[in-house]
């Protein structure tokens, strides 16, 4: 066998892997938004030098099998963007052309009004301006001092997050007020994901009573889930620099909680050691392949806390946490 060619057609199964999936999520989407026709082209003009260097070559073997087979899905691809193209099309002139009764204009502002009025009246409460234009379904920071100074959205920016990303930590928090401020603070917003950055406040509650910190993460845990039960969870350990055995208490409850409750656990510790470019090159690519998968908690976590570790003022190895 020759492994040149074994080694070009393992490059072209790895370049054309993600298609299946791409043309499969593109068909299902109905849109031609978030795909790019000129990029599908290239792909394609890049497939077909291919192709011809090997006729040119007279390279007949299984590495040209594996460029029409690639060559076949991007076309695919093609095919599927501009049927969706048109159903885009015909979405757009239905909407202009329908009309919207007065009274469901009444009702919406109405509900805008009452939504707006309810937002400020948490303002005293979480010590934050509500924003408007938050949306449901999106992911959520909920930790302390060191949370509250990360630019979430900045970052989502920078990394090319696919979803809304809100920062609602509080200096306040503790395990004991935890659940009463989500309910009031960060329910409405039904979030798909949530990041829990708390216990640095709690030392003296895992001394007295370690069963009462369980019970209330754990019944954070379960109102978060009564809002969202699909919701993403992801819990956060304090930083340990001083080898405290309180919070390395906090933190074995913390990992055990993750563990029970099927949630993600992420090591604070491993902060000043992750490098969150990668992730960025990472991102990047799959926003250029026109991919939507949803970012792991865990990524989204290295790259909030590793930008708190080298750019937050008065953060340092000893005080990572909030």
């Amino acid at each position: 066998m020759n492994l040149t060619h074994l080694f070009e057609a393992l490059m072209l199964v790895c370049f054309g892997f993600s298609w299946p999936l791409n043309v499969s999520k593109a068909y299902k989407a109905r849109t031609a938004k978030g795909m790019s026709l000129p990029f599908i082209i290239l792909i394609i003009t890049g497939y077909l030098a291919g192709i011809t260097a090997k006729i040119m070559n007279a390279q007949f073997n299984y590495v040209l099998v594996v460029y029409f087979l690639n060559l076949a899905i991007v076309a695919t691809n093609m095919l599927v963007y501009f049927r969706n193209k048109t159903l885009d099309k015909k979405a757009a002139k239905a909407t202009s052309a329908k009309t919207i009764p007065v009274i469901e204009i009444k009702n919406d502002v109405e509900k805008e009004e009452t939504m707006y009025n309810y937002t400020n009246s948490l303002d005293e409460y979480i010590n934050t301006k509500p924003s408007a234009v938050e949306k449901k379904n999106g992911v959520i920071l909920m930790g302390g001092t060191l949370d509250k100074a990360i630019p979430v959205s900045q970052l989502a920016g920078e990394y090319s997050f696919n979803f809304e990303i809100y920062n609602k930590s509080d200096t306040s928090l503790n395990v004991t007020n935890a659940k009463n401020y989500f309910e009031k603070a960060i329910s409405t917003l039904a979030p798909e994901g949530i990041l829990i950055h708390i216990g640095e406040n709690d030392a003296n509650l895992i001394k007295t009573n370690p069963s009462n910190f369980d019970t209330y993460y754990i019944e954070l845990i379960e109102s978060i889930r009564s809002c969202n039960k699909a919701c993403r969870i992801a819990l956060v350990s304090i930083d340990n620099p001083n080898a405290d055995k309180s919070i390395e208490l906090i933190n074995a409850h913390i990992k055990a909680i993750a563990g029970a409750e099927k949630a993600t656990f992420v090591n604070l510790e491993n902060a000043k050691l992750w490098h969150p470019e990668s992730t960025k090159a990472a991102c990047n690519f799959a926003h250029s392949m026109g991919l939507k998968v949803r970012k792991p908690l865990n990524d989204v976590a290295e790259i909030l806390y590793s930008y708190a570790y080298h750019n937050i003022e008065g953060t340092s190895a000893e005080h990572l946490a909030s």
